[in-house]
């Protein structure tokens, strides 16, 4: 039995926002090793969509950053508002308009914003994937260690 998912358009109701789109929390939960991010989930399977992919929205306000991570699934980020950077491994690279910056399996990266402007972007991901593993640095400075081994190695 096939399943029909209805078609539908989001329509832009200006600053990045989609008529019956509600902006949600980067990521569950308190504590975590990011601030000041809000999700858009476009097409995320919410609406019944059965896409291989997700297309979802973030914005990151001026000071904020996702988490520092790593996970085995690939993802594409296209930058659409204001300025930003990213970290992939131990590089930083400057993000603007239009920009795409792809993000591939196990690397460790965040995206943040130094700038005076809300940085914004699409980013397209499987839809079903690992979740992602948290990264602090290690004591001294010296490499990232994931935030699950801690607790072992305490």
């Amino acid at each position: 039995m096939e399943i029909k998912t209805k078609s539908r358009v989001l329509k832009h109701k200006g600053d990045c926002s989609w008529k019956g789109v509600k902006p949600s929390v980067y990521k569950e939960g308190s504590g975590g090793d990011w601030t000041q991010v809000a999700r858009h989930p476009l097409v995320a399977g919410l609406s019944g969509e059965q896409t291989k992919f997700h297309l979802r929205y973030f914005e990151v306000s001026p000071g904020g950053y996702t988490s520092l991570e790593t996970h085995r699934h690939e993802h594409v980020v296209v930058v659409v508002k204001g300025r930003g950077k990213v970290r992939l491994g131990r590089r930083t690279r400057e993000l603007g308009y239009m920009d795409i910056a792809y993000i591939g399996p196990m690397e460790p990266h965040r995206l943040f914003n130094p700038y005076e402007e809300p940085f914004g972007f699409f980013c397209i991901v499987d839809a079903l994937r690992d979740r992602p593993v948290s990264l602090v640095r290690k004591r001294g400075g010296k490499g990232l260690i994931a935030i699950s081994e801690l607790k072992i190695l305490s």
